[in-house]
C-alpha cells in the first residue's frame, strides 16, 4: 500500500497528478525573490516552517502484510467515523485509510456529516462578488482572474462602484459582500502604488479595510475578505471591518513552486507563508475559510498532508469555519488550458477524506458551478457531492458573476434546492459567518460587527431570510404562504413580497421561477417539482412520544426547533392534530381590558421600551401614574362593554409598596365586584411582599382576600439565568419566578405561563424553559395556559444597543407554539396566540400550529406598542369571531379560568360602543 509524495513515476494511476503546469513568466525573477516575499512576521513563519514537514514515502506493503494492513485501515476508518480519532490523527494511518475503496470512504463520510447538529441542512451564502482589484503580483498558470494593469484602466474599483454592487445585492436579499482580489499588486506594479496613494492608502489591504467598513455601514452587507497572504497586524486590522476572512491553502506541495509548475513565480503561494496567515487568523480569533484546490499537479498524499496541516491549526485555535474543496477547471488562454481536470470521483474522494479528518462539526463546501459533469441526468453530480460529505454550496450571487470562474455561471437556486431535496436535505441561506461562530460572537467578532450579524441571523445562527418581524404591519399578508385545507394540511405558496428574493439571472430569466426563503425556513421551490426532503425517522419518533405524553429530553426539544421544510410541516401537523384531540374545533377568547397603571419603573430590563425613569421624557412618551379613580373608571367601562376580566400590570414604581397593589385591587373590586382581576406579575408580587416584610405565601393570601382572581405569568422572559443576567439582571432569578408561581398555585391562585423569545436566546434556552413549566405544572396543575410572546425589537434598548436579533422569524414563531403544544402535553392544555404581537393573520396561522386560544380583546395595549408594534389595541368580538370562523373553527367567549362567559356579558360585548379617550396622568413627585 503506497501513496508517493513527490515522484510522479512513483504514483499509481489513481495517484497521478491530474494537471501539470508549463509556465513562462516575466513578472518575477528568482534573484529578486526577497522583494516579493510576503510580509509575515519571522516568528509566525518560523513556527509554520518547523511544523510543515513532509514525511518520507510510506513503505510499500508486501503481499504478506497486505491483508493485515487492509484490516487495520478498516478499523482506523471505523474509529474516524465514530469520532474517536479526531484529536490524535496519525498521518501514516490516515494514508492507509485513503487507499480504501472510494465508495466505503464516501459512505463513512456521509455518516460522519450526518452526526452534525444541522445534518439535514445544506447551506449557501447569498452574496455579491466584489473584485476590488484584479492586479496581482503572482502568476498562477491556471488563473484568468489576475490581469496586468493597462495604461488607461484603473487598477482599483472606486467606493461608488462597490456600493452600487452592494446595494443591488441588498435589493434581492444578499447578506454577504465577498471581497476577492489580487495579492499585493503594489509590490509589483508602480501604477498600483501610485493609485493607492491618490486614494490615501499605503497598501491594498488598507484600502480594503476602508471599503469594507463603508459597505458594512452603508448597506449592512457582511464583508468576507479574501485578500491574500497577510501578517498578523493586517489580519487584526481587517477583523474590525469584516465577519470572516479567507485564504485557500490550496496545497502544501513545494514541488508546484518549481519552474514549469503552476505556482512558479508566485511568492504568495509558498505553503509556509499561507499557513502562517491562517495561524495569524487563529491567534486573532478570526472566523476563517480555507481549503484545497485539487488537480493542479499535487498527489493524493499531498492532499492528505494539506488537510492534516489545516487540522492541526484548527485543533489549536478552533477558527477554521469552513473548508472549500475546489476542483481545478482548465481555462482558455492559460498555460494549463489543455491540462486534465479532476474527475467527479476524485472530487468525492477528497471531500470524503476532508470530512473523515475534520469530523461532523466542520463545514465542507464544494462550489456547485464547478462540479464536473459526467452524468446525463442533470443534478446527479450534486447529489454525489452531498453523499460524499459536503454540507454547504458556498456563495451564490443573484447579482454578480463568479469572477474567478467566469465561464461557470451560478446555478439557479430553485433548481439547486430541488436537487438538494432530492438528496434528502433542505437548502438554507447562511451568513458569511457560520452558526457556531454567530452563537459565540463575543469571542469571534469585533464588538462593532456583532450588531449587523445579529440583525441578519435567526436563532440557529443561519441567515434570517425574511423582512418580517413581530409587531410590524406589512402591506400584504406575511402569512399567506401558510395556507391550509379544511383538514389542516399545509399548502406552501411563495411570498415574493415578504420573503427574501434570491433570483439568479445567469441561467434563467426572473419571470421563469420566483425563488424565496419560505416560512418553513428553507429555499422555496415555486415551480412544479415532485422533490421533497423526507422527514427523518427520529423526528417522527419524537412526535409520537410527545403526543403520548412522554417527557422529551432537552436535546430532543432542541432538535425539534432546528427542523425546516417537511419536518417543520410535520411538527405543525402533529401539534394541530393534538389540539383537535384535546380541544376539539373550538377557539376561545376572553373580553378583557388591559390597565397599565404606571410606566415608571426602577428596573432596567434590556428588552423593555415601556418603562420610564420617574421624570424621564423620551421619544416613547412621558412617565405617567394613573390615579385610583381612573383605574376604577376604566374597570367599570370595561365591564359595561362586556368584559369578564381586568388585567393589570405596570412598572415597579420606586414608591410602590405591597399596600399599593392591595389598594389598586380594592378599588377595582369596589367598582366592579363581579369582574375577575388577573393582576400583578411575579416580580410585582415579590416586590410587594418584600416591602411589607411578608413571605410570598402570606402576601399572596392577602391579595387573594382582597379579590385577586389569578396572576399573569409574565416576568418569566427566558427561564435560564445565563440569559436573564443580560436580559433582566436585576429581576427575579429563574428559581424565584418558579417559587412565586408554585406558592400561588399552592393557595389556589391560578396563573398563565409565558416565554419571551427571539432576542439573544437560542433553542437550548427555549427547551429549558418549556421543561421548567412542564415540571411545575405536573406538580401543581396551576397554569391555565401557555402564551409565547415574540420579542418586539424596534424600540427595545437591547436591540438599539446592537445586542439582539430582530425578534423571531415566522418559522420560529410557529414552531414555538407547535412544540409547546407537544412538549407541555398533557399538563398544559391551552396554547394561546398573541394577535397583538403576531398581527391578526399571524395569530390565525398559529391556530393551525397547535393553538386553541386567541387571548383577550384587550381594549387597551401599551407595553407592546411602546416597543414599536403597529397592530391595534383592540380586536372586538365581531372581528375576532370572523377571523376564527374564516378557517372553519368555532369561536367561544370564555372567562379567565376557561369557563363559558355569561350570556349577559357576551351580549354586551357585541353591543359595545367606542371607548372613551384615555388620558394618561403625568407622574408627580
Amino acid at each position: 500500500m503506497e501513496l508517493a509524495a513527490h515522484s510522479v513515476h512513483g504514483l499509481s494511476d489513481r495517484q497521478q497528478p491530474t494537471a501539470h503546469a508549463c509556465l513562462i513568466g516575466k513578472k518575477f525573477r528568482p534573484e529578486n525573490r526577497s522583494l516579493f516575499l510576503p510580509r509575515i512576521s519571522r516568528r509566525l513563519l518560523g513556527e509554520t516552517q518547523m511544523k510543515l514537514t513532509v514525511r518520507a514515502d510510506v513503505p510499500k506493503a508486501d503481499s504478506s502484510n497486505e491483508s493485515m494492513n487492509g484490516s487495520f485501515a478498516l478499523d482506523y476508518l471505523e474509529r474516524m467515523k465514530q469520532g474517536t480519532m479526531c484529536d490524535q490523527l496519525d498521518e501514516h494511518s490516515v494514508l492507509q485509510v485513503a487507499e480504501l475503496d472510494v465508495k466505503a470512504l464516501i459512505s463513512a463520510a456521509s455518516e460522519v456529516r450526518d452526526r452534525g447538529p444541522y445534518h439535514h441542512i445544506i447551506s449557501f451564502s447569498p452574496k455579491v462578488f466584489i473584485p476590488l482589484t484584479r492586479a496581482c503580483r503572482d502568476s498562477c498558470t491556471y488563473c484568468t482572474f489576475a490581469l496586468a494593469p493597462t495604461k488607461d484602466q484603473k487598477i482599483y474599483m472606486s467606493v461608488d462602484e462597490v456600493l452600487d454592487i452592494a446595494r443591488k445585492g441588498v435589493a434581492v436579499g444578499c447578506t454577504e459582500a465577498l471581497f476577492t482580489l489580487g495579492d499585493k499588486p503594489e509590490l509589483l506594479y508602480p501604477k498600483a502604488k501610485e493609485e493607492l496613494a491618490t486614494l490615501g492608502h499605503p497598501s491594498t489591504i488598507s484600502y480594503v479595510a476602508e471599503v469594507a467598513r463603508i459597505v458594512l455601514e452603508q448597506t449592512g452587507l457582511l464583508p468576507h475578505l479574501n485578500v491574500g497572504v497577510m501578517s498578523r497586524p493586517e489580519t487584526a486590522l481587517l477583523r474590525r471591518v469584516s465577519v470572516s476572512q479567507g485564504l485557500m491553502l490550496e496545497t502544501i506541495s513545494r514541488r508546484l513552486l518549481k519552474p514549469g509548475r503552476p505556482h512558479y513565480q508566485c511568492p504568495d503561494k509558498v505553503p509556509a507563508a499561507r499557513l502562517a496567515t491562517i495561524r495569524a487568523a487563529g491567534i486573532e480569533k478570526v472566523p476563517f475559510t480555507s481549503g484545497l484546490l485539487i488537480g493542479i499537479g499535487e498527489s493524493r498524499k499531498e492532499r492528505i498532508q494539506s488537510l492534516l496541516e489545516l487540522h492541526k491549526l484548527h485543533k489549536e485555535y478552533g477558527h477554521i469555519q469552513e473548508l472549500i474543496i475546489q476542483n481545478f477547471c482548465a481555462k482558455k488562454g492559460t498555460p494549463m488550458e489543455h491540462a486534465a481536470e479532476p474527475s467527479l470521483e476524485e472530487l468525492q474522494w477528497t471531500i470524503a477524506m476532508a470530512r473523515l479528518i475534520f469530523g461532523p462539526s466542520m463545514n465542507i463546501q464544494a462550489p456547485p458551478n464547478l462540479t464536473p459533469r459526467e452524468s446525463t441526468n442533470k443534478g446527479d453530480e450534486w447529489i454525489a457531492l452531498i453523499q460524499a460529505g459536503i454540507n454547504d454550496w458556498g456563495g451564490i450571487s443573484p447579482v454578480t458573476k463568479d469572477w474567478v470562474n467566469p465561464e461557470a455561471p451560478w446555478p439557479h437556486l430553485s433548481y439547486l434546492a430541488e436537487i438538494t431535496e432530492k438528496a434528502g436535505k433542505v437548502l438554507v441561506p447562511r451568513l458569511a459567518i457560520y452558526p457556531h461562530f454567530v452563537q459565540n460572537s463575543s469571542k469571534w467578532l469585533d464588538s462593532c460587527i456583532t450588531s449587523a450579524v445579529l440583525k441578519n441571523s435567526n436563532s440557529l445562527g443561519f441567515a434570517r431570510g425574511e423582512a418580517w418581524s413581530p409587531g410590524i404591519s406589512t402591506s400584504s399578508d406575511s402569512f399567506k404562504e401558510l395556507c391550509y385545507s379544511r383538514k389542516s394540511h399545509f399548502i406552501s405558496n411563495s411570498d415574493p413580497i415578504n420573503s427574501t428574493s434570491l433570483l439568479s439571472s445567469n441561467e434563467y430569466p426572473s419571470s421563469e421561477a420566483a425563488i424565496c426563503v419560505g416560512i418553513t425556513g428553507k429555499i422555496s421551490i415555486t415551480r412544479d417539482s415532485a422533490c421533497t426532503a423526507h422527514s427523518r425517522g427520529d423526528i417522527s419518533f419524537l412526535l409520537d412520544r410527545a403526543m403520548a405524553g412522554d417527557t422529551l429530553l432537552e436535546e430532543e426539544i432542541v432538535q425539534l426547533f432546528s427542523c425546516m421544510g417537511e419536518e417543520f410541516e410535520q411538527i405543525c401537523r402533529a401539534a394541530d392534530q393534538l389540539r383537535t384531540t384535546v380541544n376539539g374545533n373550538k377557539v376561545t377568547y376572553v373580553i378583557n381590558r388591559n390597565i397599565n397603571y404606571t410606566n415608571v419603573c426602577s428596573y432596567k430590563c434590556q428588552f423593555c421600551a415601556f418603562s420610564k425613569g420617574k421624570f424621564t421624557d423620551t421619544l416613547r412618551g412621558k412617565p405617567y401614574l394613573l390615579p385610583l379613580e381612573e383605574i376604577a373608571r376604566r374597570a367599570y367601562e370595561a365591564w359595561d362593554r362586556g368584559a369578564t376580566e381586568i388585567c393589570m400590570q405596570g412598572g415597579i414604581h420606586p414608591e410602590f409598596t405591597g399596600e399599593t397593589y392591595l389598594n389598586i385591587l380594592c378599588c377595582v373590586k369596589s367598582a366592579v365586584p363581579d369582574v375577575h382581576v388577573h393582576a400583578f406579575s411575579p416580580l410585582e408580587v415579590w416586590q410587594g411582599a418584600k416591602t411589607l416584610g411578608l413571605s410570598i405565601y402570606d402576601y399572596l393570601l392577602e391579595l387573594r382576600k382582597a379579590g385577586l382572581g389569578s396572576i399573569p405569568g409574565t416576568a418569566a422572559e427566558i427561564l435560564d439565568d445565563r440569559i436573564r443576567d443580560v436580559l433582566c439582571p436585576d429581576k427575579l432569578t429563574t428559581q424565584e419566578w418558579l417559587e412565586v408561581m408554585q406558592t400561588a398555585h399552592s393557595i389556589g391562585l391560578k396563573s398563565t405561563s409565558t416565554i419571551m423569545f427571539g432576542h439573544l436566546d437560542s433553542p437550548h434556552h427555549w427547551a429549558k424553559h418549556l421543561l421548567h413549566l412542564r415540571s411545575l405544572q405536573r406538580e401543581t396543575g396551576g397554569f391555565t395556559e401557555f402564551v409565547p410572546l415574540p420579542f418586539i425589537h424596534m424600540e427595545a434598548p437591547l436591540f438599539l444597543k446592537g445586542k439582539a436579533r430582530r425578534g423571531p422569524t415566522r418559522r420560529e414563531c410557529l414552531l414555538m407554539h407547535a412544540i409547546a403544544r407537544l412538549v407541555l402535553h398533557p399538563y398544559i392544555t391551552n396554547i394561546q396566540a398573541s394577535w397583538v404581537k403576531m398581527g391578526p393573520s399571524g395569530a390565525q396561522a398559529l391556530l393551525f400550529a397547535g393553538c386553541n386560544d386567541m387571548g383577550g380583546t384587550l381594549m387597551n395595549e401599551s407595553i407592546t406598542r411602546a416597543a414599536g408594534a403597529s397592530h391595534g389595541e383592540e380586536l372586538p368580538p365581531l372581528q375576532m369571531e370572523a377571523l376564527i370562523r374564516s378557517i372553519g373553527r368555532d369561536p367561544e367567549q370564555r372567562t379567565t379560568l376557561y369557563s363559558a362567559a355569561s350570556p349577559e356579558q357576551v351580549k354586551k360585548s357585541f353591543a359595545a360602543g367606542p371607548l372613551q379617550i384615555l388620558k394618561y396622568m403625568p407622574t408627580t413627585g
